[in-house]
């Protein structure tokens, strides 16, 4: 059992593949806002541009949710690498739109399954929280540094593709210490069948999928908030994107060092109604100082609840399959997002789409806070998975297969014919006998 049990992924090459896959989304304002700028396209039409870097990475995740154990995280880390490095190169090196937005679509099919793979590793990980906020903190830093820089290499909409593909490359020393696939990995696959737990999981999955669109409506439309309302410059528009990613890179931070001592359903509750009013703070900003303000406050709590939200997602199946769905969910709700966000707009003004905005967050933070409430309370089964109330969990291994690591222990107890036999119960038994008689 041992030789075929695979070790537990090192850190760093988690990280770095986290950081490869979510660096496309955080960059999205930017990317949105060039291909509006140097290319024939309307703001609605690089919006959907963005919508299908999303979908693509969303499909990712769909699709690859139940293949990781089986085919082994190094090959389809390596192949999302690999298209993403391709896909952002070619919508680089063009200014052609069929082969831009084919580039695009690619390149975020390759995002999605760099970050489905990091996300089943992490949930694995002994700590996923710690894992999470390391790639939180990671992702980041670099789309922070990469706020600052892109605005002094010159214009062009093909820039912060090729940065995007730039962090795909400079990830793939990392796949050398993935594993691949091992038998035990695939007769668990196939034994396991459905992920456990598929009451909250779905739960889970589905309010994820609104609270990323929320943000994502907002984030797609930020940099309008600041030129339009604001009356903020592009270089101003950095300065503030590049502080708030530091604002968020010092709330990782100290969600990583408080970790769970507060469990889940404080941070992701209290986190997502302050998250509402951050947005509709920033949807209604009409000056530097609110804009900046709520766009600060936002990414600094973002990240800390996203961290606890994975970590959640992780602890509901520890072989990591919530947590693919939970992030290809919150690709879709993101890919949603720009579209969504541009409709409100239209439809109520950008303070109107604030409020519609932060009155849905505060729709999807009691279900939220319920499944962890609920995964909090549960005993705790192998590898640290919570047994919910009233969910059944999935079926053990079948004969001749290693017992899959989420399936919970079961004490087997004591054959009453061996208890009579011990020296207490017969001691017990002679003296009923004599108090009979």
């Amino acid at each position: 059992m041992s030789d075929t049990t695979p070790a537990p992924p090192a850190a760093w090459p988690l990280v770095a593949l986290f950081t490869a896959g979510y660096v496309a989304p955080y960059l999205l304002p930017t990317v949105v806002g060039r291909l509006d700028a140097h290319l024939p396209l309307s703001p609605a039409q690089a919006g959907l541009v963005g919508t299908a870097l999303l979908l693509g990475s969303a499909t990712a995740g769909f699709t690859l949710a139940s293949r990781i154990p089986r085919r082994g995280p190094r090959p389809l880390a390596r192949l999302g690498l690999l298209l993403a490095v391709l896909g952002y190169g070619t919508a680089a090196s063009t200014t052609l739109l069929p082969l831009v937005v084919a580039g695009v679509v690619v390149g975020g099919f390759g995002s999605g399954s760099a970050t489905a793979v990091a996300a089943a590793g992490i949930a694995g990980h002994g700590d996923p929280h710690r894992m999470s906020s390391l790639g939180l903190l990671s992702v980041s830093a670099t789309a922070g540094a990469l706020y600052l820089t892109l605005p002094h290499l010159g214009g062009g909409h093909g820039l912060p593709f090729a940065a995007i593909a730039l962090v795909a490359a400079l990830a793939w020393p990392a796949t050398g210490r993935l594993g691949g696939a091992t038998r035990s990995g695939t007769a668990a696959v196939r034994s396991s069948g459905r992920p456990p737990y598929p009451r909250a999981g779905a739960v889970l999955a589905g309010c994820l999928l609104l609270w990323s669109l929320t943000q994502e409506a907002l984030w797609g439309v930020s940099g309008r908030i600041g030129a339009e309302q604001a009356g903020l410059s592009e270089a101003t528009l950095g300065v503030v994107f590049a502080v708030a990613l530091g604002a968020g890179l010092l709330g990782v931070t100290g969600a990583s060092a408080f970790g769970t001592r507060l469990g889940r359903a404080v941070p992701i509750g209290g986190g997502t109604a302050a998250i509402a009013g951050c947005v509709v703070l920033t949807a209604s900003a009409d000056g530097l100082a609110g804009f900046a303000a709520g766009e600060i406050l936002w990414n600094a709590v973002y990240p800390v609840v996203l961290s606890y939200v994975i970590g959640l997602a992780a602890a509901l199946d520890p072989r990591g399959r919530w947590a693919v769905f939970a992030g290809a969910a919150s690709s879709l709700g993101t890919a949603c997002g720009p579209v969504v966000g541009s409709l409100l707009a239209e439809a109520f003004g950008l303070p109107g789409m604030g409020l519609v905005l932060g009155g849905l967050l505060l729709a999807v933070a009691g279900p939220l806070t319920a499944v962890a409430v609920h995964a909090g309370r549960g005993p705790v089964a192998a590898a640290g998975e919570p047994v919910l109330r009233g969910e059944v969990p999935a079926p053990a291994p079948g004969p001749g297969t290693d017992p899959a690591p989420d399936a919970p222990v079961r004490v087997r107890r004591t054959p009453r014919r061996i208890l009579l036999l011990t020296p207490t119960a017969a001691r017990t038994r002679r003296a009923a006998a004599k108090d009979r008689l």
